[in-house]
């Protein structure tokens, strides 16, 4: 279950992407449009549920906090998006986190199988660098400042 941030503290961001440009770009954008959070970065989907899950080198909480939201790429080393999207979605402690689909893939077949594993949101990532950045910045205000949460 989500953990109610207290005035004051960050926002959690778990940014799942192996791609390190894209990476580079959601980190920047971020910072750039001061959406103030913690992001933690992982590029392949076994340790974002390593992270998850407090499993291995993420087992103590206090340095593996629980994300707030987490940005999923769906093509992913290791184990895909969507498989890590599924983990989530049956895991009683962590059904309720909101996840945002970021990826380059326009497939019907992708934007389909991502709801039907009951993802929040499905983003495509726009290919120029102002695009990308203007989804950032209106991605953070949206999650971070619009939208409510079950502690709103």
């Amino acid at each position: 279950m989500p953990v109610k941030p207290m005035r004051g503290e960050p926002f959690t961001i778990l940014l799942v992407e192996d791609n390190p440009a894209h990476a580079e770009l959601v980190l920047r954008s971020f910072e750039d449009h001061r959406v103030a959070n913690k992001i933690i970065h992982l590029s392949d989907g076994e340790s974002a549920l390593d992270y998850l899950f407090r499993r291995g080198p993420h087992a103590d909480p206090k340095q593996s906090p629980r994300p707030h939201v987490i940005l999923l790429d769906l093509r992913l080393p290791r184990m895909d998006g969507l498989e890590v999207l599924k983990e989530i979605r049956t895991s009683d402690e962590l059904h309720t986190l909101p996840v945002v689909i970021l990826t380059t893939s326009e497939a019907e077949r992708d934007v389909a199988k991502a709801y039907e594993q009951h993802t929040n949101s499905y983003v495509v990532k726009p290919l120029d660098f102002e695009g990308f950045t203007a989804l950032m910045e209106d991605l953070g205000f949206y999650w971070l400042g619009w939208n409510y949460y079950p502690w709103s």
